[in-house]
């Protein structure tokens, strides 16, 4: 039997790969228009959901342009940061051969001298600067002593050992005397633009010099203004901190959080030489009434909220960038290896298969989990943080972000996990400068009631209205701050710490410990 066959209307012989060919072609046809459907279904469901939430973003008051959150410029008779030696902080170095892409303008002894000053890797008290230790440790590098590993303690806090040592550390710090004063000339400008070129295409990739030489400054300024009150020159000491102050919060109007962590750092290590005055009772009452006004204005609860916004807004351009510019862009702003035009070539590969609604699953994802960590923990207008709501949105985000792998990218939370795991810290940081500033504001009142009356008072409230117009409430649990006096008659002040819990005032392992204990502001022993 012949196995072609005719067909009755035509008569025309029909092949049997005719057949086959033409129902290959309707199948391929329903794959195309499935695929089709597919990815428009899937650009749809990304768009509607991204757009519905960034209504209700909106909604709520947030700025999701990156843009807007750059800082107006300033003229430079009003710019703090239009001076010279700033200005030389944004100087790339031109040493190919070097690891830093900026000049390193703190060629002084005190960077090797720090390295050899012992520092106790845990404390859970306030130490006195070891002036004696860093008397040597410049009498060493003075001297040519090439032992690098050599580590000098003294093992002398007490006043008199501190106030003989404390000419020669002055000495050892003269050679930065130069940037110092015209950082505090430049310190009388009202505000501060440093020259940071905000580059649109690459958010994660602009430079900031100026954190680095601006925590620089003022850990010399630490140490310096606790030589100044160990030599008995509060006059002095006070201009310091204030100078610290200032630098600490020349970087406020950034929207960048490693300025509102840097800031945080700088205006702790103010604390170390107010705690040493306060210790000595070497503060007069104007001058407690100085560093009170200005510890009384940090808000780090309400602060938080521009740097958070901009993180946010930093995280949905880079999706954007990532649609506009394709999977190689990521390539591009690393530097990768795979920056070549094979890895080129793999990354146009994979932007052919991506839906464009994926993109937008990105950015659904990466903003609801950014507020999912951080939504609900802080609490500006109580100026207040809530470790179990802290503790319970992490335990959350890490539920729902899942395990590392594939899943991650079916579910579209790329973005999300490579960029807000680390942010989990931020409240406790938050927290921690807080109840510095804080506990620093009440242990300045309290010493201005043990001037007026020779001793510290049995409460708090005894402080007000004459020494403090309202007591700050701790930012921890919403309440008063505890306190108490000590058979020395010295005082307790203390914030119930990370763990919530009153441990009369008993700190963990380390000064802010995150597990137990509390956060204790403490005299020492006379």
């Amino acid at each position: 039997m012949n196995s072609n066959e005719k067909s009755k209307d035509t008569g025309k012989t029909i092949w049997p790969g005719n057949r086959a060919v033409r129902r290959t072609l309707i199948g391929l046809a329903w794959l195309v228009t499935l695929v089709a459907l597919f990815y428009a279904e899937e650009d749809w469901r990304g768009w509607h959901a991204w757009n519905q939430f960034r209504q209700q973003l909106e909604g709520g008051g947030a700025q999701l342009d990156w843009k807007a959150f750059i800082p107006k410029p300033v003229s430079d008779d009003q710019n703090f940061a239009a001076t010279p030696v700033i200005e030389s902080w944004f100087a790339l170095n031109p040493n190919t051969n070097s690891t830093d892409r900026f000049i390193n303008h703190w060629q002084d002894n005190f960077a090797p001298a720090l390295g050899r000053v012992s520092m106790p890797k845990e404390k859970n008290d306030r130490h006195f600067m070891d002036l004696v230790a860093w008397e040597m440790a410049f009498g060493a590098i003075q001297s040519g002593q090439t032992k690098s590993n050599q580590e000098f303690e003294s093992g002398k806090p007490d006043l008199a050992s501190r106030a003989a040592a404390a000419p020669a550390v002055l000495e050892g710090l003269k050679t930065n005397e130069t940037v110092l004063a015209e950082l505090r000339d430049a310190s009388q400008r009202p505000y501060s633009r440093y020259p940071v070129v905000y580059n649109l295409d690459n958010p994660w990739g602009i430079l900031l010099p100026h954190l680095k030489n601006v925590k620089n400054a003022v850990q010399r300024l630490q140490l310096k203004a606790c030589a100044e009150l160990a030599d008995g020159r509060s006059d002095e000491a006070l201009t310091d901190v204030k100078l610290m102050l200032y630098l600490a919060d020349s970087v406020k109007g950034e929207p960048f959080l490693i300025s509102y962590l840097v800031r945080i750092a700088c205006v702790q290590l103010v604390i170390q030489p107010v705690w040493e005055g306060l210790a000595e009772h070497a503060w007069s009452d104007a001058q407690l009434q100085e560093l009170q006004a200005n510890f009384q204005q940090y808000d780090f609860v309400a602060d938080l909220k521009r740097p958070l916004g901009a993180e946010q807004a930093a995280g949905i351009l880079t999706v954007e960038l990532t649609r506009k510019n394709g999977l190689h862009y990521w390539n591009d702003i690393s530097n990768s290896e795979s920056n070549t035009p094979s890895g080129h070539r793999m990354a146009n590969l994979i932007d052919s298969l991506v839906a464009s609604g994926w993109y937008y699953q990105e950015e659904f994802n990466y903003c609801r989990l950014f507020h999912m960590l951080l939504g609900t923990d802080l609490d500006p207008a109580k100026k207040q943080i809530s470790p179990k709501q802290v503790e319970s949105n992490k335990g959350e985000f890490d539920r729902v972000l899942g395990r590392p792998g594939f899943s991650r990218v079916i579910h579209h939370r790329l973005i999300a996990a490579l960029l807000l795991p680390a942010l989990g810290r931020v409240p406790i940081k938050a927290a921690m400068a807080q109840t510095a500033v804080d506990e620093a504001v009440l242990a300045c009142a309290l010493e201005r009631y043990r001037l007026a009356n020779g001793q510290f008072p049995e409460t708090l409230e005894a402080l007000v209205p004459r020494f403090i117009s309202q007591l700050p409430n701790d930012v921890i649990s919403g309440e008063p701050y505890k306190y108490h006096l000590t058979n020395d008659g010295q005082f307790v002040l203390y914030s119930v710490g990370w763990n919530e819990k009153d441990d009369g005032g008993v700190p963990g392992k380390i000064l802010f410990d995150e597990k137990e204990g509390d956060w204790v502001w403490e005299n020492p022993l006379k």
